[in-house]
């Protein structure tokens, strides 16, 4: 029986990455989405054509009664998962905090925060070995954001993904007994599309010199990582933040 793998916002970017790398890895992928059904089929028909098992499940994860629908559907049609990616996450137009308002606040904090909340809540109570679970291991996707600031353009989002860093640990202190690991990746300036969604569609390619390596980062290449502490390979680690961020 593959190992299955619930992976939210993975229509696009580092999710779409992680769900084809993990395809090929022998997991059952669900590919979760928001709006775009076309792309997210398009990732599952790309598992398939590779040999692997996956599909897609269009759900809110800021909303728990979505949620609660999307695993038990997983449930239902793969099997209990033994692993989660809480990737999914968004970002505003950049700004400075004075023109923020309430609404975009919470639209931030409720997927970037809440969604991941929610979606762990669910995992742990089929993963845990309290819960008659067989252990599984959770990755939440942070960002570099959340010790950098991110000044003058989203504080918002990087307090978001402080939030998560916080989380992670301590989501990982209190499930360590129980056959559950919980770490989270750190991208950097990666170049995926999330930047257009803050209005700088070329945002890389003008901060790529502030980075050590003087690159962007892909999609991929966080996708490894996040592979990596789903892994075995990583067995005795949980709690961890790992920087996927060229040096910056």
């Amino acid at each position: 029986m593959d190992e299955v793998l619930i992976i939210t916002g993975a229509s696009r970017g580092i999710g779409a990455a992680t769900a084809r790398i993990a395809g090929r890895s022998g997991y059952a992928v669900c590919v979760n989405y928001l709006k775009n059904k076309v792309a997210a089929m398009q990732i599952v028909e790309e598992i398939k054509a590779d040999g692997g098992h996956a599909l897609a499940l269009g759900a809110d994860i800021s909303q728990e009664e979505e949620v609660v629908k999307l695993f038990r559907a997983v449930d239902d049609k793969l099997g209990k998962i033994s692993a989660l990616v809480n990737n999914a996450g968004i970002l505003e137009t950049q700004m400075r905090i004075e023109n923020m308002d309430a609404a975009r606040l919470n639209r931030v904090f409720l997927t970037n925060i809440t969604g991941s909340f929610l979606c762990a809540k669910e995992a742990v109570k089929r993963m845990s070995t309290k819960n008659g679970g067989k252990g599984g291991a959770i990755v939440n996707v942070s960002s570099a954001a959340a010790r950098l600031g991110s000044a003058g353009e989203y504080v918002d989002y990087a307090a978001s993904k402080g939030a998560i860093d916080t989380f992670t640990r301590g989501l990982a202190q209190e499930v360590a007994e129980e056959g559950i690991r919980v770490n989270a990746v750190r991208p950097g300036v990666i170049d995926t599309d999330i930047h257009a969604s803050g209005g700088e569609p070329g945002r890389v390619e003008r901060v790529k010199a502030s980075v050590p390596m003087k690159r962007g980062g892909s999609a991929e290449e966080v996708a490894k990582a996040i592979m990596w502490l789903l892994s075995s390979e990583s067995s005795y680690t949980t709690g961890s933040l790992l920087e996927v961020s060229g040096g910056r």
